[in-house]
């Protein structure tokens, strides 16, 4: 398995044995692309999925630094914590795979938090508005989430 995003398509496809069996609109960087610390850009290069979390928490669960709240997101929580970027669903959280590209130094990828997540189900799809992260729909991210291991290659281009 491997994952592709393109940033200038904001598509997410998911390719086993160089066929793509699925593909998903998603939400990169309002930023554009970058690797700098700090500058809300998406990252390119070559990455691996390092952690999957929030396998079988419901569609929707609120997570804060990798931590499910308790919290299922809704209209009146998103009145309450308005400019929150909200993380829902599941994280599959990169780490970049080239030194001085994506990995450690001013550009870890990892270090930045750089995840694939969902998002509220409002948000446009197909458009750059992250913070640097790659944004998906909950069920979508649920779905991949089940179809990809830790370890999953994941190259990001322009």
């Amino acid at each position: 398995m491997q994952i592709r995003i393109s940033i200038s398509r904001q598509r997410l496809e998911l390719w086993r044995n160089a066929v793509c069996v699925t593909s998903f609109s998603v939400s990169t960087a309002l930023n554009g692309p970058g690797e700098a610390k700090n500058s809300g850009c998406t990252p390119r290069g070559e990455h691996l999925v390092r952690a999957k979390i929030g396998a079988g928490m419901p569609l929707c669960t609120v997570f804060i630094a990798r931590r499910a709240t308790g919290e299922i997101y809704s209209s009146d929580l998103a009145c309450q914590y308005p400019g929150r970027d909200w993380i829902l669903s599941r994280i599959l959280w990169l780490s970049g795979c080239e030194i001085g590209r994506n990995r450690l130094g001013s550009v870890d990828t990892m270090q930045r938090y750089i995840y694939i997540h969902g998002t509220p189900d409002a948000e446009p799809m197909g458009q750059p508005l992250s913070h640097g992260c790659i944004r998906m729909r909950n069920s979508d991210v649920a779905d991949l989430f089940e179809r990809v291991d830790v370890g999953t290659r994941v190259i990001i281009e322009e």
